[in-house]
């Protein structure tokens, strides 16, 4: 009886997708050079319709190489036609298939978890068109970003490349970043998967949510509660918290481990030093470099945002001048790029080597063979007890005696708290200096290079079994004002391995490695000065982890009676990677 019900909903479903094709629009689509199917639904191996859309030129019989959108945003209709119109224009086929669950697929809307499976179905179903000439190429940004590293987890012949403007990863990146569940998630979860289209009304309610997050920061209650504040069920926030490690949940959604060594295809890829999911984005980048050195990867990265990257940079940033030659046509570019391979037109102009990055400050474009070879030598500087004025020495020589720094956290006092980790303003005149640890550097006395991801490793000691940390690194420029270069937020009892929780032995030294930090190229001034700012995270913007060691969704205030001691330990260092 249900397989009927069912059944019958698409065939309703299916009828009402024809009829929005009134005979207004169809006497336009007479007058119109494209031949446009905006009702196409695809069956896949498990028996579940993808919702699509396809333009072609209309009479032009030879079969042409296609252009795939694979997408979860079902937004303007007229908006995704003009895009396929683009890619039609520019000799292509345009295709735009949905996530399932969206438009006019019958089935329910689970972010991430088909989309590896149900593009592979996508490219199939294109390849045996007879408009198709075999190959296939994709492009888009962010979730966009995610599907087309999704659709390498199994390679279809018919994939020849794919472009991912700062591509999202499930389970790295998002819905956590670094292990630690943070809260932007939950409201994107209401917007792009509770119905067939958008919920734009859920998704412009900013107050809503912020009201619901500084209610859950107030009351102290449990963080999967949130949605109780919020008096909604959000069912994939509560599928999501289910899976707080990097599990077999999350590593079935795109490519894993071993997994990149088959992809042998050709890739560009674009990101931001400030994109917010950017450790998302160059992870694909970097476990593809490791595990096929072979592949052609290539990047392009600069001074840009999350949606700044996908139309090519802005000239202002978080209060940031961004240096003129940053600002790309980015469409261009990628068409450049898909003629390049799927037409066997020249290769864009911009890629002098595999990464080519914007260095903030010089108005330059400079080029490297990989992300490792953007530096060619890095800094270690500890973090050191030497005091001056309310910061400690940030110092090259590693110090003789191992002393430490000791902090105190009330997780129950909702006064403090400490957010200075976000890049915004990228440019501020000052620092939070109220609580945590600020190490600065001497002057330097030539200009310096940053290029890359810094790293570290954190020596520490706590009374309990877990803690959350942040790394910010700043610029103290000569004028005082501090430029924000990168940050690192992590979860110490994932430091070493991020598909399983190792807790922290109470009251012995730890030692807290991380890498998995934000890229950026900048040039630093002759009289500028190095800062790190350490510190427990701790706000409203980001799940509270106590250190109970129990699961940290569950805590709640009552778990904050005795507070968080920790002992910072002046063998802890910062690699900081630059260009000599």
């Amino acid at each position: 009886m249900k397989s009927i019900l069912n059944f019958a909903f698409f065939i309703f479903i299916l009828s009402n997708a024809f009829s929005q094709q009134t005979s207004a629009t169809r006497s336009q689509d007479l007058k119109s050079t494209y031949d446009i199917q905006d009702s196409v639904m695809v069956k896949t191996r498990d028996g579940a319709w993808i919702s699509a859309m396809v333009v072609r030129k209309k009479g032009i019989s030879t079969p042409k190489p296609v252009v795939l959108q694979f997408t979860i945003y079902v937004r303007d209709k007229g908006r995704d036609i003009k895009s396929l119109k683009e890619a039609a224009d520019n000799g292509y086929v345009g295709v735009i298939a949905y996530t399932r669950g969206k438009r006019f697929s019958p089935n329910e809307v689970f972010p991430y978890e088909n989309d590896g499976n149900d593009a592979y179905d996508v490219i199939d179903w294109i390849s045996k068109q007879k408009w198709c000439n075999g190959s296939v190429g994709m492009y888009g940004g962010s979730y966009n970003g995610l599907t087309q590293w999704a659709a390498c987890k199994k390679m279809h012949p018919a994939l020849k490349t794919i472009v991912p403007y700062v591509a999202n990863r499930a389970g790295m990146g998002l819905p956590m970043e670094n292990s630690i569940f943070v809260n932007p998630n939950y409201e994107w979860s209401f917007y792009a998967g509770s119905t067939k289209y958008l919920d734009t009304v859920a998704g412009n309610d900013r107050q809503r949510f912020r009201k619901m997050m500084f209610k859950w920061w107030e009351t102290g209650v449990a963080y999967k509660k949130m949605d109780s504040i919020d008096g909604v069920p959000n069912r994939l926030f509560q599928r999501w918290l289910t899976h707080p490690s990097f599990d077999k949940y999350w590593q079935k959604m795109t490519p894993y481990g071993k997994e990149f060594a088959q992809i042998k295809i050709p890739i560009l890829a674009f990101d931001g030093y400030y994109n917010d999911s950017q450790n998302s984005s160059l992870s694909y980048v970097r476990e593809l470099q490791k595990y096929n050195k072979n592949t052609p990867v290539y990047m392009i990265i600069g001074p840009y945002g999350h949606f700044g990257t996908q139309i090519g940079g802005e000239t202002d940033l978080y209060n940031y001048k961004v240096d003129p030659i940053a600002l790309i046509d980015i469409k261009k570019i990628t068409y450049q790029w898909l003629d390049y391979i799927l037409k066997n037109g020249p290769k864009p102009e911009i890629l002098k080597d595999k990464i080519n990055y914007e260095v903030m400050g010089t108005n330059e474009w400079h080029s490297a063979s990989s992300l490792d070879k953007m530096s060619n030598g890095f800094l270690r500087l500890y973090l050191t007890d030497n005091k001056s004025g309310d910061s400690y020495a940030l110092n090259d020589k590693k110090p003789a005696q191992k002393k430490y720094l000791y902090q105190e956290v009330d997780f129950a006092d909702r006064q403090t708290q400490n957010n200075e980790y976000y890049p915004d303003p990228i440019i501020r005149k000052e620092i939070n200096t109220s609580n945590g640890f600020v190490f600065i550097s001497d002057v330097l006395k030539e200009p310096m290079l940053i290029n890359g991801s810094f790293s570290g490793e954190i020596k520490a000691s706590i009374n309990k079994k877990d803690m959350d940390i942040g790394v910010t690194l700043y610029e103290k420029m000569p004028n005082g004002e501090y430029f924000h270069l990168s940050y690192f937020l992590g979860r110490a009892s994932y430091a070493k391995d991020v598909t399983k929780r190792n807790l922290l032995k109470p009251n012995r030294i730890a030692s807290i490695p991380f890498s998995n930090t934000h890229l950026v190229s900048k040039q630093l001034s002759k009289g500028s000065r190095l800062v790190v700012v350490l510190n427990v995270n701790k706000n409203p913007f980001s799940e509270l982890n106590y250190g109970t060691g129990k699961t940290v969704t569950e805590e709640t205030i009552k778990d904050a009676k005795v507070p968080l001691k920790v002992k910072w330990y002046t063998d802890s260092f910062v690699k900081i990677p630059i260009w000599k």
